[in-house]
């Protein structure tokens, strides 16, 4: 535990002189205040308050911004080491990998969860003032934050592995952009081209509400704006799994942070520095 410790402690000593946790911390701050600020127009329109519609605005943005800063700030978590020098030596200690990539991982989640309270409370505290929050609305972006948490946790977790894989920073560098565009983008092309050549066919019905929850973004999408107000605003659309029960979303959500992680160190174990 003091190894992990330790790890942690001085990823967070790092992380105060990090490019890319001032880039997210100044994100997550701008588009809170930004979104915040485009809510009001909507809200008085459809006779909602402007948290709600924040919250589906900040919905969106999440999908595609909190995955992008967890691999952004895991992508050389174990190929930088490795390229400085510094892995060997840390190694070298009495730390196990597991040690060290737990500790890594934490220091990175509180990172994220440090810029996401930032954003996210920032947000709050403008729709408050403004006069448009309302219970639902502060549930939905308790809910929000719990679930954006953990959709970072689980690309942190496709960072190092990729960084576990890669030796050069740069290389995996170019791979976690490619990954984060699989999953957040070119992903749900390819279910919306099945749909539409399946035409309400065994796919739609079977199969795609599967596909949709075995992506991490997928089921955070779901778990946020299924069956709320905050749906037909994001999206235009009623967002659902299907078939498939509403635990299944917020099943698949929490357990691919673990396995993310446990790929990352069978991975990680196989390194030889």
């Amino acid at each position: 535990m003091s190894g992990v410790l330790n790890i942690a402690r001085f990823e967070l000593l790092v992380a105060r002189r990090n490019l890319w946790v001032a880039i997210a911390v100044g994100l997550m701050s701008l588009f809170a205040i930004v979104l915040t600020l485009a809510g009001s127009a909507p809200a008085g329109a459809l006779g909602v308050d402007r948290l709600t519609v924040t919250v589906a605005n900040l919905t969106t943005l999440s999908v595609y911004l909190v995955p992008l800063i967890a691999l952004l700030l895991s992508f050389d978590a174990i190929a930088g080491e490795l390229e400085r020098g510094t892995l060997a030596l840390a190694l070298s200690y009495p730390i196990s990998k597991a040690a060290f990539l737990i500790g890594k991982f934490a220091a990175h989640l509180a990172t994220l969860t440090a810029a996401l309270s930032i954003g996210f409370g920032i947000a709050a505290t403008m729709s408050v003032v403004l006069g448009g929050a309302s219970a639902s609305g502060l549930t939905a972006l308790l809910v929000l934050f719990v679930t954006a948490i953990l959709l970072g946790a689980a690309f942190l977790g496709c960072g190092y592995a990729i960084s576990g894989i890669v030796r050069q920073p740069g290389a995996a560098a170019g791979l976690v952009i490619g990954v984060w565009l699989v999953g957040t983008v070119l992903y749900d092309l390819g279910l919306l081209g099945a749909l539409v050549a399946d035409e309400g066919g065994l796919f739609t019905s079977k199969v795609f509400p599967w596909l949709l929850v075995a992506n991490p973004a997928d089921a955070f999408r779901i778990v946020n704006l299924a069956g709320s107000e905050a749906a037909s605003l994001a999206s235009g659309f009623s967002m659902s799994g299907g078939t498939l029960s509403p635990l299944v979303p917020q099943l698949a959500l929490a357990l691919w942070p673990p396995a993310t992680l446990t790929l990352a160190w069978y991975l990680f174990r196989r390194l030889e520095p």
